[in-house]
Protein backbone atom coordinates (compact mmCIF):
# COMPACT_ATOMS: atom_id res chain seq x y z
CA UNK A 1 0.00 0.00 0.00
CA UNK A 2 2.82 2.42 0.88
CA UNK A 3 4.59 1.85 -2.43
CA UNK A 4 1.29 2.22 -4.29
CA UNK A 5 0.59 5.62 -2.67
CA UNK A 6 4.11 6.82 -3.47
CA UNK A 7 3.77 5.63 -7.07
CA UNK A 8 0.38 7.34 -7.49
CA UNK A 9 1.22 10.73 -5.98
CA UNK A 10 4.99 11.22 -6.38
CA UNK A 11 6.61 11.07 -9.80
CA UNK A 12 10.15 12.16 -8.85
CA UNK A 13 12.11 9.87 -6.51
CA UNK A 14 15.03 12.27 -5.94
CA UNK A 15 14.58 12.92 -2.19
CA UNK A 16 17.58 15.29 -2.15
CA UNK A 17 15.40 17.70 -4.14
CA UNK A 18 13.57 19.94 -1.64
CA UNK A 19 10.45 20.05 -3.83
CA UNK A 20 10.23 16.26 -3.97
CA UNK A 21 10.91 16.07 -0.25
CA UNK A 22 7.98 18.41 0.35
CA UNK A 23 5.69 16.17 -1.71
CA UNK A 24 6.60 13.18 0.47
CA UNK A 25 5.84 15.26 3.55
CA UNK A 26 2.46 16.36 2.17
CA UNK A 27 1.58 12.77 1.21
CA UNK A 28 2.38 11.45 4.68
CA UNK A 29 0.39 14.24 6.35
CA UNK A 30 -2.64 13.83 4.07
CA UNK A 31 -2.66 10.06 4.60
CA UNK A 32 -2.46 10.53 8.37
CA UNK A 33 -5.34 13.02 8.33
CA UNK A 34 -7.66 10.71 6.36
CA UNK A 35 -6.84 7.57 8.37
CA UNK A 36 -7.10 9.25 11.77
CA UNK A 37 -10.37 11.05 10.95
CA UNK A 38 -11.96 7.71 10.03
CA UNK A 39 -10.58 5.97 13.13
CA UNK A 40 -11.59 8.76 15.51
CA UNK A 41 -15.18 8.91 14.20
CA UNK A 42 -15.69 5.14 14.41
CA UNK A 43 -14.09 4.85 17.87
CA UNK A 44 -16.00 7.82 19.24
CA UNK A 45 -19.32 6.32 18.12
CA UNK A 46 -18.66 2.85 19.55
CA UNK A 47 -17.12 4.36 22.70
CA UNK A 48 -20.23 6.43 23.41
CA UNK A 49 -22.53 3.48 22.66
CA UNK A 50 -20.47 1.16 24.89
CA UNK A 51 -19.98 3.84 27.59
CA UNK A 52 -16.24 3.05 27.55
CA UNK A 53 -13.85 5.79 28.71
CA UNK A 54 -10.86 3.87 27.30
CA UNK A 55 -12.38 3.70 23.78
CA UNK A 56 -13.43 7.38 23.93
CA UNK A 57 -9.92 8.27 25.14
CA UNK A 58 -8.47 6.34 22.22
CA UNK A 59 -10.78 8.23 19.84
CA UNK A 60 -9.68 11.58 21.27
CA UNK A 61 -6.09 10.48 20.85
CA UNK A 62 -6.77 9.90 17.13
CA UNK A 63 -8.37 13.35 16.86
CA UNK A 64 -5.14 14.89 18.17
CA UNK A 65 -3.28 12.82 15.57
CA UNK A 66 -5.34 14.63 12.93
CA UNK A 67 -4.20 17.92 14.42
CA UNK A 68 -0.60 16.68 14.45
CA UNK A 69 -0.78 15.78 10.77
CA UNK A 70 -2.26 19.18 9.92
CA UNK A 71 0.54 20.93 11.83
CA UNK A 72 3.14 18.74 10.08
CA UNK A 73 1.61 19.56 6.69
CA UNK A 74 1.75 23.29 7.44
CA UNK A 75 5.35 22.92 8.57
CA UNK A 76 6.37 21.18 5.36
CA UNK A 77 4.61 23.85 3.31
CA UNK A 78 6.41 26.69 5.12
CA UNK A 79 9.77 24.89 5.10
CA UNK A 80 9.65 24.75 1.28
CA UNK A 81 9.44 28.55 1.00
CA UNK A 82 12.26 30.11 -0.95
CA UNK A 83 15.08 32.06 0.66
CA UNK A 84 14.18 35.68 1.36
CA UNK A 85 16.06 38.74 2.61
CA UNK A 86 15.22 38.02 6.27
CA UNK A 87 15.97 34.27 6.07
CA UNK A 88 19.11 33.73 3.96
CA UNK A 89 19.33 30.06 4.99
CA UNK A 90 15.73 29.27 4.12
CA UNK A 91 12.86 28.07 6.30
CA UNK A 92 13.93 24.45 6.86
CA UNK A 93 13.92 24.68 10.66
CA UNK A 94 10.16 25.29 10.53
CA UNK A 95 9.90 21.52 10.19
CA UNK A 96 11.61 21.15 13.58
CA UNK A 97 9.29 23.75 15.09
CA UNK A 98 6.18 21.95 13.83
CA UNK A 99 7.59 18.68 15.18
CA UNK A 100 7.93 20.41 18.56
CA UNK A 101 4.28 21.56 18.40
CA UNK A 102 3.18 18.00 17.57
CA UNK A 103 5.17 16.70 20.56
CA UNK A 104 3.51 19.23 22.89
CA UNK A 105 0.06 18.15 21.65
CA UNK A 106 0.95 14.51 22.39
CA UNK A 107 1.98 15.40 25.98
CA UNK A 108 -1.18 17.47 26.58
CA UNK A 109 -3.41 14.61 25.43
CA UNK A 110 -1.49 12.21 27.65
CA UNK A 111 -2.01 14.37 30.75
CA UNK A 112 -5.74 14.81 30.08
CA UNK A 113 -6.25 11.08 29.58
CA UNK A 114 -4.27 10.38 32.76
CA UNK A 115 -6.68 12.52 34.79
CA UNK A 116 -9.81 10.96 33.27
CA UNK A 117 -8.37 7.46 33.76
CA UNK A 118 -7.80 8.01 37.48
CA UNK A 119 -11.38 9.25 37.81
CA UNK A 120 -12.65 6.12 36.02
CA UNK A 121 -10.61 3.87 38.33
CA UNK A 122 -12.18 5.56 41.36
CA UNK A 123 -15.68 5.36 39.84
CA UNK A 124 -15.69 2.22 37.63
CA UNK A 125 -18.52 1.37 35.22
CA UNK A 126 -18.90 -1.80 33.15
CA UNK A 127 -18.83 -0.91 29.43
CA UNK A 128 -21.43 -2.44 27.08
CA UNK A 129 -19.14 -4.28 24.68
CA UNK A 130 -20.29 -6.43 21.75
CA UNK A 131 -18.62 -8.36 18.93
CA UNK A 132 -18.76 -5.38 16.56
CA UNK A 133 -16.80 -3.29 19.08
CA UNK A 134 -14.08 -5.93 19.30
CA UNK A 135 -13.82 -6.36 15.51
CA UNK A 136 -13.52 -2.59 15.00
CA UNK A 137 -10.76 -2.37 17.62
CA UNK A 138 -8.82 -5.22 15.95
CA UNK A 139 -9.04 -3.38 12.62
CA UNK A 140 -7.92 -0.17 14.36
CA UNK A 141 -4.81 -1.88 15.79
CA UNK A 142 -3.83 -3.25 12.37
CA UNK A 143 -4.50 0.11 10.70
CA UNK A 144 -2.26 1.95 13.15
CA UNK A 145 0.49 -0.63 12.67
CA UNK A 146 0.35 -0.01 8.91
CA UNK A 147 0.40 3.76 9.49
CA UNK A 148 3.50 3.33 11.69
CA UNK A 149 5.30 1.43 8.91
CA UNK A 150 4.14 4.02 6.36
CA UNK A 151 5.46 6.95 8.42
CA UNK A 152 8.66 5.10 9.28
CA UNK A 153 9.48 4.41 5.63
CA UNK A 154 8.89 8.00 4.50
CA UNK A 155 10.72 9.45 7.54
CA UNK A 156 13.75 7.32 6.66
CA UNK A 157 13.56 8.22 2.96
CA UNK A 158 13.56 11.99 3.53
CA UNK A 159 15.22 12.12 6.98
CA UNK A 160 12.28 13.90 8.63
CA UNK A 161 12.07 14.26 12.40
CA UNK A 162 8.48 15.52 12.17
CA UNK A 163 7.31 12.37 10.35
CA UNK A 164 9.44 10.21 12.64
CA UNK A 165 7.47 11.76 15.52
CA UNK A 166 4.24 10.74 13.82
CA UNK A 167 5.65 7.21 13.44
CA UNK A 168 6.39 7.04 17.19
CA UNK A 169 2.88 8.28 17.86
CA UNK A 170 1.35 5.62 15.60
CA UNK A 171 3.14 2.67 17.21
CA UNK A 172 2.15 4.04 20.61
CA UNK A 173 -1.45 4.32 19.38
CA UNK A 174 -1.46 0.73 18.15
CA UNK A 175 -0.27 -0.52 21.55
CA UNK A 176 -2.78 1.74 23.29
CA UNK A 177 -5.65 0.44 21.16
CA UNK A 178 -4.49 -3.13 21.83
CA UNK A 179 -4.77 -2.44 25.57
CA UNK A 180 -8.27 -1.02 25.01
CA UNK A 181 -9.12 -4.16 23.00
CA UNK A 182 -8.00 -6.39 25.88
CA UNK A 183 -10.13 -4.31 28.25
CA UNK A 184 -13.15 -4.76 25.97
CA UNK A 185 -12.63 -8.54 25.73
CA UNK A 186 -12.31 -8.84 29.53
CA UNK A 187 -15.50 -6.81 30.00
CA UNK A 188 -17.43 -9.01 27.54
CA UNK A 189 -16.15 -12.40 28.71
CA UNK A 190 -15.68 -11.84 32.44
CA UNK A 191 -18.06 -9.00 33.26
CA UNK A 192 -15.23 -7.11 34.95
CA UNK A 193 -14.42 -3.46 34.27
CA UNK A 194 -10.73 -2.69 33.82
CA UNK A 195 -11.62 0.23 31.58
CA UNK A 196 -10.00 2.86 33.80
CA UNK A 197 -6.79 0.85 34.13
CA UNK A 198 -6.66 0.32 30.36
CA UNK A 199 -7.13 4.05 29.83
CA UNK A 200 -4.37 4.71 32.38
CA UNK A 201 -1.97 2.47 30.43
CA UNK A 202 -2.94 4.29 27.22
CA UNK A 203 -2.13 7.65 28.82
CA UNK A 204 1.26 6.40 30.05
CA UNK A 205 2.13 5.21 26.53
CA UNK A 206 1.14 8.59 25.12
CA UNK A 207 3.20 10.49 27.71
CA UNK A 208 6.26 8.30 27.09
CA UNK A 209 5.93 8.78 23.33
CA UNK A 210 5.60 12.55 23.77
CA UNK A 211 8.64 12.75 26.05
CA UNK A 212 10.84 10.74 23.69
CA UNK A 213 9.76 12.75 20.65
CA UNK A 214 10.12 16.16 22.32
CA UNK A 215 13.64 15.31 23.54
CA UNK A 216 14.77 14.49 19.99
CA UNK A 217 13.18 17.64 18.57
CA UNK A 218 14.66 19.94 21.23
CA UNK A 219 18.09 18.42 20.54
CA UNK A 220 17.72 19.34 16.87
CA UNK A 221 16.58 22.88 17.66
CA UNK A 222 19.49 23.43 20.05
CA UNK A 223 22.02 21.96 17.63
CA UNK A 224 23.43 18.46 17.75
CA UNK A 225 26.77 16.84 17.09
CA UNK A 226 26.91 16.07 13.35
CA UNK A 227 26.51 12.54 12.05
CA UNK A 228 29.97 10.82 12.25
CA UNK A 229 29.30 9.12 8.91
CA UNK A 230 28.71 12.52 7.27
CA UNK A 231 31.98 13.86 8.75
CA UNK A 232 33.90 10.81 7.51
CA UNK A 233 32.44 11.27 4.02
CA UNK A 234 33.57 14.92 3.99
CA UNK A 235 37.07 13.98 5.21
CA UNK A 236 37.44 11.17 2.67
CA UNK A 237 36.23 13.38 -0.17
CA UNK A 238 38.57 16.26 0.77
CA UNK A 239 41.65 14.04 0.84
CA UNK A 240 41.09 13.03 -2.78
CA UNK A 241 42.20 16.46 -3.97
CA UNK A 242 45.72 17.33 -5.02
CA UNK A 243 47.73 19.29 -2.43
CA UNK A 244 45.21 18.62 0.39
CA UNK A 245 46.97 16.57 3.07
CA UNK A 246 44.23 16.73 5.68
CA UNK A 247 41.40 18.78 7.19
CA UNK A 248 40.51 19.91 10.71
CA UNK A 249 38.26 22.32 12.65
CA UNK A 250 35.17 20.92 10.93
CA UNK A 251 31.90 22.67 11.81
CA UNK A 252 28.42 21.72 10.61
CA UNK A 253 25.45 24.05 10.98
CA UNK A 254 22.02 22.49 10.46
CA UNK A 255 19.31 24.82 9.12
CA UNK A 256 16.78 22.06 8.56
CA UNK A 257 16.75 18.84 6.53
CA UNK A 258 18.81 19.23 3.36
CA UNK A 259 20.21 22.60 4.47
CA UNK A 260 23.68 22.16 5.96
CA UNK A 261 26.45 24.76 6.14
CA UNK A 262 29.92 23.20 6.51
CA UNK A 263 33.26 24.87 7.21
CA UNK A 264 36.73 23.43 7.80
CA UNK A 265 40.45 24.15 7.50
CA UNK A 266 42.31 22.39 4.68
CA UNK A 267 46.02 21.64 5.17
CA UNK A 268 48.04 22.65 2.09
CA UNK A 269 51.82 22.89 1.38
CA UNK A 270 53.29 26.16 2.65
CA UNK A 271 55.38 26.48 -0.50
CA UNK A 272 52.52 25.65 -2.88
CA UNK A 273 51.26 27.91 -5.66
CA UNK A 274 48.63 30.02 -3.89
CA UNK A 275 46.57 30.49 -7.06
CA UNK A 276 46.56 26.76 -7.77
CA UNK A 277 45.59 25.95 -4.18
CA UNK A 278 42.77 28.52 -4.38
CA UNK A 279 41.43 26.93 -7.59
CA UNK A 280 41.52 23.46 -6.00
CA UNK A 281 39.60 24.67 -2.95
CA UNK A 282 37.03 26.46 -5.12
CA UNK A 283 36.47 23.23 -7.03
CA UNK A 284 36.22 21.26 -3.78
CA UNK A 285 33.52 23.59 -2.45
CA UNK A 286 31.51 23.13 -5.65
CA UNK A 287 31.95 19.35 -5.66
CA UNK A 288 30.92 19.01 -2.00
CA UNK A 289 27.76 21.00 -2.72
CA UNK A 290 26.84 18.74 -5.64
CA UNK A 291 27.65 15.51 -3.81
CA UNK A 292 26.37 16.24 -0.28
CA UNK A 293 24.00 19.18 -0.89
CA UNK A 294 25.86 21.38 1.61
CA UNK A 295 27.29 24.88 1.31
CA UNK A 296 30.98 24.71 2.26
CA UNK A 297 33.49 27.36 3.28
CA UNK A 298 37.12 26.22 3.35
CA UNK A 299 40.04 28.00 5.01
CA UNK A 300 43.59 27.26 3.81
CA UNK A 301 46.12 26.25 6.48
CA UNK A 302 49.69 26.20 5.09
CA UNK A 303 51.94 23.53 6.59
CA UNK A 304 55.67 22.93 6.06
CA UNK A 305 56.19 19.53 4.48
CA UNK A 306 59.84 19.58 3.39
CA UNK A 307 61.65 20.40 6.67
CA UNK A 308 62.96 17.29 8.42
CA UNK A 309 63.20 18.84 11.88
CA UNK A 310 59.64 20.16 11.74
CA UNK A 311 58.31 16.85 10.39
CA UNK A 312 60.17 14.85 13.05
CA UNK A 313 58.93 17.07 15.88
CA UNK A 314 55.38 17.02 14.50
CA UNK A 315 55.46 13.20 14.46
CA UNK A 316 56.95 13.10 17.96
CA UNK A 317 54.31 15.51 19.29
CA UNK A 318 51.47 13.53 17.70
CA UNK A 319 52.86 10.37 19.31
CA UNK A 320 53.00 11.75 22.86
CA UNK A 321 49.56 13.35 22.49
CA UNK A 322 48.06 10.02 21.36
CA UNK A 323 49.74 8.33 24.33
CA UNK A 324 47.82 10.67 26.64
CA UNK A 325 44.54 9.87 24.89
CA UNK A 326 44.01 8.13 21.55
CA UNK A 327 41.16 10.55 20.76
CA UNK A 328 43.36 13.66 21.12
CA UNK A 329 44.77 15.24 17.95
CA UNK A 330 46.91 18.22 16.91
CA UNK A 331 46.90 20.63 13.98
CA UNK A 332 48.39 23.95 12.85
CA UNK A 333 51.84 22.73 13.92
CA UNK A 334 54.63 25.23 13.28
CA UNK A 335 58.08 26.04 14.60
CA UNK A 336 59.74 29.38 15.38
CA UNK A 337 63.50 29.11 15.78
CA UNK A 338 65.02 31.69 18.13
CA UNK A 339 68.44 30.06 18.27
CA UNK A 340 68.76 28.75 21.83
CA UNK A 341 64.99 28.55 22.19
CA UNK A 342 62.69 26.90 19.64
CA UNK A 343 58.94 27.29 20.09
CA UNK A 344 56.66 24.51 18.87
CA UNK A 345 53.26 26.11 18.38
CA UNK A 346 50.15 24.00 17.77
CA UNK A 347 46.50 23.42 18.63
CA UNK A 348 45.55 20.33 20.61
CA UNK A 349 41.98 19.08 20.13
CA UNK A 350 40.11 17.12 22.82
CA UNK A 351 36.70 15.39 22.47
CA UNK A 352 33.52 17.03 23.72
CA UNK A 353 32.25 13.92 25.49
CA UNK A 354 33.57 14.93 28.93
CA UNK A 355 35.49 17.60 30.82
CA UNK A 356 39.28 17.53 30.57
CA UNK A 357 41.84 19.33 32.73
CA UNK A 358 43.33 21.47 29.97
CA UNK A 359 46.09 22.88 32.18
CA UNK A 360 47.20 19.39 33.13
CA UNK A 361 47.22 18.30 29.47
CA UNK A 362 49.35 21.30 28.50
CA UNK A 363 51.76 20.69 31.38
CA UNK A 364 52.23 16.99 30.47
CA UNK A 365 52.85 17.65 26.78
CA UNK A 366 55.21 20.58 27.45
CA UNK A 367 57.22 18.47 29.87
CA UNK A 368 57.66 15.55 27.45
CA UNK A 369 58.66 17.85 24.58
CA UNK A 370 61.18 19.69 26.77
CA UNK A 371 62.62 16.38 27.97
CA UNK A 372 63.38 15.38 24.37
CA UNK A 373 65.55 18.48 23.89
CA UNK A 374 65.91 21.41 26.29
CA UNK A 375 65.73 23.90 23.42
CA UNK A 376 62.11 22.97 22.61
CA UNK A 377 59.25 24.82 24.31
CA UNK A 378 55.64 23.97 23.48
CA UNK A 379 53.08 26.76 23.04
CA UNK A 380 49.76 24.93 23.11
CA UNK A 381 46.16 26.00 22.60
CA UNK A 382 43.67 23.34 23.72
CA UNK A 383 40.42 23.26 21.72
CA UNK A 384 37.24 21.23 22.11
CA UNK A 385 36.10 19.33 19.03
CA UNK A 386 32.85 20.35 17.30
CA UNK A 387 32.28 16.86 15.92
Amino acid sequence: MTNLLIKLFIKDNDVSNLGTRGKYGMLSSATGIVVNILLSIVKLVIGIIANSISIISDALNNITDVGSSVVTMIGFKISQKKIDKDHPWGHGRMEYITAFIVDIIILMVGFELLKSSIDKIIHPELPAVNNVTIIILVIAVLTKLWLFLFYKKIAKMIDSNAIKGNAYDSISDSISTLVVLISAVVAKLCGVSIDGYASLIVSVFILFTGYKAIKETVDLLLGMKPDPEFIKDIEDEAKKYEMISGIHDIMVHDYGPGRKIVSFHAEVPADGDICKVHDIIDQMEQDLFEKFNCITTIHMDPIVVDNKEINDMRDFTEKIVKELNSEFSIHDFRMTDGGKRVNLIFDLVVPRDKEYDKEEIIKNVQQKIHEKDKKYFAVIKVETSYI
